[in-house]
């Protein structure tokens, strides 16, 4: 992740890791490529070799190969990585562009199953050769209904690290554009099946400070739905605590009733990513203009935000819990410094060494030692802080933007931090770009001693609600500072304040053998807690004010609605009626019904959503009809099974929404738009046009037409009026499914654009050639990367 020279902490992430252009477009010559501060700088950090530099040089000007992940559910992607492997690989072997021999797509070694792929072309040979241009077709339109992912191979890996399981309460603390949000999601989604979507007792929040990226966020999470899922939109430094009601059933003795009977806590996360803000210049092979203007002090600048993001993780994150802390930097300041400084200030975490965790990757240990330039001329001649604000005036010591942190550990500390354990990636190694990653762990909570008791095993286990609030009155005022006042303040002097803050908490919850409190008293002081001040005058009270999404609004299960779609769809007495919720404020006309699993129905639940300042929660899955039939005078209000929504509802819905069909009967409903129903051959016409209108589910099994095969059965929905039918799919994802199965694209869409481009090119043959300014090779919205000075 990286942010622009110049912005904000909340500046706008682009050109970063999960670039979206198939096809690269280099801003400045090769032998251009060159920056004296970015050589003199890297060589003072020893960050390689002398008998590896020039080799690292050369590949940071080279561009990147194009790198893609097959994404969805794991059964999903295996079935379409065979097609990639057994399909479309054999057929661009011994492909030979102008005289030369291209390479076909080769799987990354190091990824898990084999499900990501690179391949080095030029953008002419995708445009010109036949074969990568309908390969190059079926990337992008696969990409576009969320099958596939075109991500950086390094940004691919801080997910991996993380090991998310399906019960992990997982947030992504800087998430758009969401490439590594989708990753996360697919773990969490681990016990999907190929035709039907699991609901994870975990839980994923994705988490972003840009209000306009976040709505690419959701639109990248909506191409794997799921009920788990969450988006705010928060500065990650000062993440507020989220409540939650408690899961505890058992009590010691001791407990007061009234506690036992009502009590809250802080949620706290077993799997954290911090993607922070970066200058990104591991990014240069695709973001070649940061040779113009690369400094150092992006990255001293930058060194407090991201120590106050990862530092708001630690105080998040369970006992036993791990972090992944990641940079796409080389900047041993915005990397290995950051790690020191948030270890050195909270006691309990330790770095976990995962360097064989993924076989065939090829890296290098964190750095030990490293000199920070104290200005843009590379002065990095001194050895530590203290030698540093000797030789400034008195006077101009307070002005110094340079902190204690941006220096290495002293030799006394460096064997027990274990920064050897942290993981550098650099281009020359495996043709990637470069990256940073830490591994951080909490320490499993020690046996209970036996002058404690049980009553200190459970306030380890559960901080009470006065204690949340004290994370939030001492975390949150830290955050305020600019970097002035936060050179000011020692290292010390804040490791003493976080220690003493721990030592208050043990204090509190000791007092309290249930480490528990009222819901009603934790409301009332949060009340009256002291005001958390942000960016551009806001509050921490004040901030919803301008948030001005709608509400969430939980519907009975006894609703009329939720009951005509219980019936219309035969679900089963299993399927989570009360967990359907709108986003309408009371009583206003229902269009969609979203559904969440349990842990987010009781964040939602017990929190202000414009304070958490909630975007989006969990996946829609009804919709109403809004055709013209459905508006006619006296007929009832229908509602249909969203694409999108399927795989989940798929388990609960019952045989009498449940049609039969093959592979011919598809065919035609990708073939035109609304197919008659005398066209279909039986049995699917009889059984269909015996059934009343409205929304169904079709299972086409597994078949042969012609030379095509469907080796696995589809599910997919479909409205069924007085005469037609109609396939509920967005026009791009009908095209990716004929060319996925039939091997073109045999939609009405297709035709019609074919036609445009036949009259287009007679109608040329006649007039002088036009001039084409812009050239973009792949359609639909442009999206933004995850890691790049442009943020990821």
């Amino acid at each position: 992740m990286a942010k622009k020279k110049g912005k904000s902490s909340k500046a706008q992430k682009t050109a970063g890791g999960d670039d979206p252009a198939w096809a690269r477009t280099d801003v400045i010559e090769r032998e251009h490529m060159r920056n004296e501060r970015f050589e003199k700088y890297y060589k003072a950090q020893n960050i390689l070799p002398d008998s590896e530099w020039d080799a690292f040089l050369e590949s940071m000007k080279d561009p990147l190969p194009t790198t893609f992940r097959v994404a969805g559910s794991r059964q999903a992607a295996r079935l379409l990585n065979d097609t990639i492997k057994d399909v479309h690989v054999p057929h661009l072997g011994g492909v030979v562009f102008e005289g030369e021999t291209v390479l076909p797509p080769q799987q990354i070694p190091w990824y898990p199953e084999g499900l990501a792929w690179q391949f080095n072309v030029s953008k002419k040979v995708l445009r010109k050769s036949p074969e990568f241009k309908k390969f190059h077709s079926f990337l992008v339109f696969e990409t576009e209904v969320g099958n596939i992912s075109r991500q950086e191979a390094v940004s691919m890996l801080p997910p991996l690290f993380l090991e998310v399981e399906p019960h992990h309460r997982v947030i992504d603390m800087c998430a758009a554009p969401g490439s590594k949000t989708a990753q996360l999601l697919e773990a969490l989604h681990a016990q999907d099946t190929l035709t039907s979507s699991s609901i994870p007792s975990g839980l994923l929040i994705a988490n972003d400070s840009d209000y306009k990226r976040t709505h690419l966020l959701i639109h990248q999470s909506s191409r794997l739905p799921s009920p788990a899922l969450m988006v705010t939109n928060l500065d990650a430094s000062i993440y507020p605590a989220i409540k939650i009601p408690s899961e505890q059933t058992t009590f010691p003795a001791s407990t007061k009733a009234r506690v036992a009977a009502k009590r809250q806590y802080q949620l706290m996360f077993d799997r954290i990513l911090c993607d922070v803000p970066c200058s990104g210049d591991g990014t240069l092979r695709k973001n070649p203009g940061i040779w113009k203007h690369w400094s150092p002090m992006d990255g001293n600048g930058l060194h407090s935000l991201q120590l106050r993001i990862l530092q708001r993780a630690m105080r998040m994150l369970k006992k036993g819990g791990r972090i992944v802390y990641s940079t796409c930097s080389l900047n041993p300041v915005e990397n290995e410094a950051v790690v020191v400084a948030a270890l050195k200030s909270i006691p309990g975490f330790e770095l976990v060494d995962m360097s064989n965790h993924l076989p065939g990757l090829i890296h290098r240990p964190g750095l030990t030692s490293w000199r920070p330039s104290v200005n843009k001329e590379i002065d990095t001649e001194f050895a530590t802080y203290e030698d540093y604000i000797k030789s400034l005036d008195e006077s101009q010591r307070g002005n110094s933007k340079m902190l204690e942190s941006h220096w290495p550990p002293s030799a006394a500390e460096v064997d027990s931090l274990h920064l050897t354990r942290c993981i550098r990636i650099y281009p020359h190694l495996q043709d990637t770009g470069g990256f940073f990653i830490a591994i951080l762990q909490k320490k499993p909570p020690a046996k209970p001693s036996a002058t404690v008791g049980a009553s200190k095993e459970t306030s380890e286990s559960k901080r009470s609600a006065d204690a949340v609030e004290g994370i939030e009155k001492s975390l949150t005022k830290k955050p305020k500072l600019d970097c002035d006042a936060q050179a000011n303040q020692s290292p010390n002097a804040q490791s003493e304040e976080v220690e003493d803050v721990d030592e208050e908490f043990l204090e509190e919850t000791s007092e309290e053998p249930s480490a528990s409190m009222d819901v009603d008293q934790a409301k009332t002081e949060a009340s009256s807690e002291p005001k958390i001040r942000f960016k551009k005058g806001k509050t921490a009270e004040g901030a919803s004010a301008h948030f001005k999404e709608n509400p969430y609004t939980f519907i009975s299960p006894d609703d009329p609605i939720i009951q005509a779609c219980i019936e219309s769809f035969d679900l089963n007495p299993d399927f989570p009626a009360s967990n359907m919720l709108v986003r309408n404020p009371v009583g206003d006309t229902v269009r969609s019904l979203y559904m969440v699993n349990d842990i987010v129905k009781s964040i939602i639940q017990h929190n202000d959503y414009a304070r958490i300042r909630l975007m989006t929660a969990g996946t829609k899955v009804f919709g109403k009809q809004e055709g013209t039939e459905a508006k006619r005078e006296g007929n009832e209000t229908h509602f249909r099974v969203l694409a999108e929504g399927l795989p989940v509802v798929l388990p609960f819905v019952g045989s009498k929404a449940i049609v039969h069909a093959d592979l011919a009967a598809l065919k035609i409903l990708l073939e035109a738009y609304y197919p008659l129903t005398s066209g279909f051959a039986d049995p699917f016409r009889s059984t269909i046009e015996a059934k009343p209108n409205g929304s169904y589910v079709v299972r086409f099994q597994p078949g042969q037409l012609g030379n095509v095969t469907l080796s696995h059965e589809l599910v997919l929905p479909i409205w069924k009026s007085n005469v037609s039918l109609t396939l509920m799919l967005e026009k791009r994802a009908k095209s990716a499914l004929s060319l996925r199965i039939f091997g073109e694209d045999i939609t009405i869409v297709a035709r019609e654009a074919a036609a445009k481009k036949r009259e287009k090119q007679q109608a040329s043959a006649t007039a002088p050639p036009e001039v084409s300014v812009i050239d973009d090779e792949r359609p639909g919205t442009a999206q933004q990367s995850d890691n790049g000075v442009y943020m990821a």
